[in-house]
């Protein structure tokens, strides 16, 4: 069996607002010391993503205090094939819950990925994240 995945890509925070999102960046940035390594307005609030290593950490500023899945909004794995990946939990009977297409972060510099959504056996959701770069 050929894996359909490379890894995670990032794991996905979600913020009450601009001063929650700092003090998150402050402590990955600056005692955990990842870089930052984009700034956007995600839906008109800030939003970041740092290098954690082996895969990054996004932060939204978004967020409203009842989070239905708490702080770890989702987990996203490094996937060659986005397309392939939502046809085959589709294929096993689990819900794709945002359907493949093509996005572009509007950071500096800009990221384009194909993503897709699915909720996994146990309830969390998970994002296919195949970067275009």
């Amino acid at each position: 069996m050929v894996p359909k995945t490379r890894g995670f890509h990032h794991i996905s925070f979600s913020c009450c607002g601009t001063e929650e999102l700092e003090k998150t960046v402050d402590f990955y940035r600056d005692v955990l010391g990842m870089p930052v390594l984009r700034r956007w307005e995600s839906n008109g609030a800030p939003a970041v993503m740092l290098d954690a290593g082996g895969g990054l950490i996004e932060v939204f500023s978004n967020a409203t205090s009842d989070l239905p899945q708490g702080t770890i909004r989702h987990f996203a794995l490094d996937v060659p094939d986005t397309d392939g990946c939502a046809a085959a939990v589709r294929a096993a009977g689990y819900p794709v819950t945002e359907e493949p297409h093509t996005i572009v972060i509007p950071s500096d510099p800009p990221l384009t990925a194909r993503i897709a959504f699915c909720i996994g056996p146990l309830g969390e959701q998970i994002e296919f994240f195949s970067p275009q770069e």
